[in-house]
């Protein structure tokens, strides 16, 4: 099965939470967060609660945008993640854009960040995002090569933080 036919976005369940913190907790290491701005000491259908309002934009707290969080599942497996934000507000315009997406260490390498973005990219539409805005590290040459491949566009190489790569800053018409 390609990971174009096999892979699905679908939001977090209740019966997702054992596998969704084994992810978040294995991406940690590398720096990514899995579950966007997810503690540990978060109840599940308390989290699950606030996705759902970011995705209404219902009780946002100040700098947080309306967005859209989904799992990538291949074979009832989540594999992967994306964060779709409706609008952007002057940090995301800057550094992380409309999309981020992830995948697993184990499942990288199969098609499955590319499927994850041309996917996300027809949620943005739906939620009304015409030019989509996705960046990834500088140093990631995987994720620049899956952005390129969704008709990605560099626009620009912005500084961030020191000692933290720079960001690569696409635009998917």
């Amino acid at each position: 099965m390609t990971a174009s036919t096999g892979l699905r976005l679908r939001p977090l369940r209740i019966e997702d939470e054992d596998s969704f913190r084994a992810a978040h907790r294995a991406m940690l290491p590398e720096g990514f967060e899995f579950g966007w701005a997810f503690d540990e000491g978060t109840s599940w259908s308390a989290y699950l609660e606030r996705l759902g309002d970011e995705r209404i934009g219902r009780r946002l707290p100040p700098g947080i945008v309306p967005a859209t969080f989904l799992v990538a599942e291949v074979g009832g497996r989540v594999v992967g993640r994306t964060s779709v934000r409706h609008v952007l507000n002057d940090y995301l315009e800057r550094f992380e854009g409309h999309i981020g997406y992830g995948v697993l260490a184990p499942y990288r390498r199969r098609g499955y960040a590319t499927e994850i973005l041309r996917q996300s990219l027809v949620i943005a539409r739906s939620v009304g995002v015409g030019r989509v805005l996705v960046t990834c590290d500088e140093d990631n040459a995987g994720s620049a090569a899956v952005i390129e491949a969704n008709g990605g566009r560099l626009d620009n190489v912005v500084p961030t933080e020191p000692g933290r790569p720079a960001k690569r800053r696409y635009w998917i018409d």
